[in-house]
């Protein structure tokens, strides 16, 4: 029986048309930039479309021109003025719960609210996931970087007198990404009445979206607190930048770049990384994880971090396809692995963000609040190498296409501090 090819092309334009609205679909659901914290897990990932380059003129940039980006990005704030912070008007106490990615918006918001109301900030305790556990600010992160660069902006006290210590604080609950109007009627007056409050944080979302300028005071000391005060300490620094030069070591030998995938067995398993519709998925797991990469362009050479612990058999299928796939627990000293990786998630996880904010590429296999995290430290450190995993078709495997949209759109809070 003849065909005709007038409508042999009409089905292929059919085709590649219907193809054409998935992706679009499948980009705006995932596009999605504020995170919700009932379920941090099962926030869709975000994809845009960014112009079309392949992989190597996208991610392939010279060391040359990483030192020149570096360079040229600068702050986009002024350091708050100095204020005769001795003078205390009270005390402001912490602490930090729930893990790295939550520490740094905990001490923002406690940073700036002191600086509004003339208190001392107390140096937090760090609280565990689990119930009893607690460890000193100092086991952490480095107290004295904390202290200096707050110097002159808010007045940082070790502990707190004995004379406020033997009272009882005011508790106020406070939101994420608190504002001067939330100061102002709810925080103030009872800071006036007390002279001594304890600070609740509580998280219903965390919106990484670029923001507007409000108080030019409260937004150059929220910017000072979210990206220039909390470092960890010299001991758990060193350890990941012996991870991360292990891994450049191995790239440079084989003419390749490391990738940093957070993937992770135990996120995989929870309810909110299951396939969310039809369209989309808020996880990606090993297979899916490599295949993707494999799709724009990566081969088997290229190194990988894992931000697992240690290697599962979940993981095989990405060794299967880039053997050089390691784990915390494979790159580690002996003498480390024991003082680090066996203390605690929150130590672990502060590794995972140090090593995935270094590396040459970092794919975020799970959404949420790690994710805007290393997006955050990448841009403000010049590092904007990041892709975002999606099951599109092969006709579509651009690495462009898969460009994180906080850097193609610049529409992360960093590019509000950085420019």
């Amino acid at each position: 029986m003849a065909v005709d090819p007038r409508q042999v092309l009409a089905g292929l334009l059919t085709v590649s048309m219907f193809a054409m609205v998935g992706n679009m679909i499948k980009r705006d659901h995932f596009d999605s930039i504020e995170v919700s914290l009932q379920d941090v897990s099962g926030v869709p990932v975000d994809v845009f479309k960014a112009e079309e380059k392949s992989i190597t003129h996208a991610l392939r940039l010279s060391e040359g021109h990483r030192k020149k980006r570096n360079q040229e990005l600068k702050p986009c704030w002024n350091r708050p003025v100095s204020k005769d912070v001795e003078q205390s008007r009270g005390y402001i106490t912490f602490s930090l719960r729930s893990g790295p990615e939550y520490h740094v918006l905990q001490v923002t918001d406690a940073v700036v609210i002191a600086r509004y109301l003339g208190a001392t900030l107390v140096l937090p305790d760090i609280r565990g996931r689990k119930l009893g556990q607690q460890r000193n600010f100092r086991e952490m992160y480095d107290a004295g970087k904390f202290i200096h660069s707050l110097s002159g902006v808010v007045n940082v006290a070790d502990q707190l007198p004995a004379e406020v210590a033997a009272q009882m604080p005011s508790l106020v609950r406070v939101p994420h990404g608190v504002s001067e109007d939330f100061i102002t009627q709810n925080i103030k007056p009872i800071f006036q009445t007390s002279h001594y409050l304890r600070l609740a944080s509580y998280f219903t979302s965390v919106d990484w979206r670029r923001r507007e300028k409000r108080n030019g005071d409260l937004d150059s000391t929220a910017c000072l607190a979210m990206f220039g005060s909390l470092e960890l300490k010299q001991g758990i620094a060193e350890a990941a930048d012996g991870v991360v030069d292990r891994l450049r070591t191995l790239s440079r030998n084989i003419g390749s770049r490391f990738i940093a995938i957070d993937l992770r067995s135990d996120a995989l398993e929870k309810r909110g990384c299951k396939e969310s519709d039809g369209r989309s998925k808020a996880c990606y797991g090993a297979r899916e994880t490599a295949e993707f990469l494999r799709r724009i362009g990566f081969n088997g050479d290229n190194p990988i971090y894992v931000t697992q612990t240690r290697w599962d058999e979940s993981l095989d299928p990405l060794r299967e396809f880039f053997p050089r796939s390691y784990t915390k627990d494979d790159l580690m000293p002996a003498e480390k692995k024991g003082e680090l990786v066996s203390s605690g998630s929150e130590v672990e996880r502060a590794l995972d963000l140090l090593v995935c904010a270094q590396s040459d590429v970092f794919v975020p296999a799970i959404s949420g609040l790690f994710y805007g995290n290393v997006a955050g430290r990448r841009i403000a450190s010049g590092r904007p190498e990041m892709v975002v995993p999606s099951r599109g078709p092969p006709f579509s495997a651009r690495a462009s296409d898969f460009v994180s949209s906080y850097v193609s759109r610049k529409n992360h809070v960093a590019y509000s501090c950085y420019c």
